[in-house]
């Protein structure tokens, strides 16, 4: 039967029966699909965790479960696996012409696991060094041997994976350093809270106060709002009430409304200024407006008019510098990741109509 050279093109369903010949395409067709969408989900969950490690920019990411937090649908890495797809089939037109690149992706990443596992036992469950080296060489002689197997079909294809790797890799890092500068960076603009708000209460002449209410939106109390300082130090007023207010997502899919904000005066229970910190699920879609509702007057220093109330928002706008921080293809690629960072006014659920955002010229 193995002589029959017409076997040979399609021996998984040719070999069988010919009434087992259908079952046979649909138990294929079924594992195709499992497979496929395991590949998908797993793209979803290292992009969120990347965003969240700061390896990747703000993406618009939908939790899609109440009892999994790494169950997420990611639009934009969806978007990109589709083309990234229809290329794939394009260029190599059939599935044994990938053959090389699979058995390449396979091996890699079992090298790669294995090498993971292996400095995880060592420095976080401690385990002798002996049983380290005696037993992790024993399995990455065996995983090496199958990764310089595929290694000989490079050409033939085995190059793809590893071309996808080092992209993936070269982004990520990129991304990783660019945060590292543009963070210290704003810290440096931006200055302590405390003693820009001491500032502005001792300021001469006196800062002018309008009626109204004002939200600053900021990533913590240690450091001003780029937004707020911009506006006192260009347009020299302030709004009788000012809401400076930190965001954070909770490791559990909900929180109750009674859990939800907390209200710090900043040392000062008569300036109108107060730092609110607001607690999300991962469930939850952030809504700033919904959840400065739930403040308790008493603890604003006077009433917020959050019908008429201006949110304002920081934007930096990124260019390239001469400073020797980065390499400047690596500047060029960190600003260009920039671009896909979501829409930040509606990621927080703020109005369109009452948003401001401010923005500040930034060099990397």
């Amino acid at each position: 039967m193995l002589s029959d050279e017409s076997l040979v093109h399609a021996p998984f369903f040719l070999l069988a029966p010919e009434w087992a010949r259908i079952p046979m395409v649909l138990l294929a067709t079924a594992a195709t699909v499992i497979a496929s969408q395991a590949v998908i989900t797993g793209a979803f969950s290292v992009a969120s965790q990347a965003a969240q490690l700061g390896y990747l920019p703000r993406l618009r990411i939908h939790h899609t479960s109440a009892s999994a937090i790494g169950q997420v649908y990611v639009p934009w890495i969806n978007g990109m696996l589709m083309v990234a797809v229809l290329i794939l089939v394009f260029a190599f037109r059939s599935s044994s012409a990938l053959a090389y690149a699979f058995g390449m992706a396979v091996t890699g990443t079992i090298t790669i696991t294995t090498l993971l596992f292996l400095y995880l036992a060592r420095t976080r469950v401690g385990a002798p060094l002996w049983l380290v080296v005696i037993g992790g060489g024993a399995l990455l002689i065996v995983d090496l041997m199958f990764f310089a197997a595929n290694l000989t079909k490079l050409v033939h294809g085995a190059w793809l994976p590893l071309l996808i790797a080092v992209c993936a890799f070269t982004v990520m890092t990129t991304w990783q350093r660019g945060r590292e500068i543009v963070t210290a960076a704003r810290e440096q603009a931006e200055g302590p809270m405390r003693d820009f708000i001491d500032g502005l209460n001792t300021r001469q002449p006196p800062l002018v106060r309008m009626p109204g209410t004002a939200v600053f939106l900021n990533r913590g109390d240690e450091t001003a709002p780029l937004s707020m300082r911009a506006n006192v130090e260009h347009n020299h007023v302030l709004a009788e009430h000012v809401v400076i207010m930190s965001l954070i997502t909770e490791p559990v899919p909900r929180i109750p409304d009674s859990q939800r904000v907390t209200a710090d005066d900043l040392g000062d229970s008569d300036d109108g200024i107060v730092h609110v910190v607001a607690h999300f699920g991962y469930m939850e879609r952030m809504n700033v407006p919904n959840a400065l509702r739930l403040l308790d007057q008493s603890a604003t220093e006077g009433p917020l008019d959050l019908d008429r109330a201006t949110y304002f928002l920081s934007k930096l706008e990124l260019c390239q510098g001469d400073a020797p921080t980065m390499a400047p293809w690596r500047k060029r690629l960190f600003i260009a990741t920039s671009y896909i960072t979501s829409d930040a006014a509606a990621h927080f659920g703020l109005p369109l109509e009452r948003t401001v955002i401010i923005g500040s010229r930034l060099q990397v």
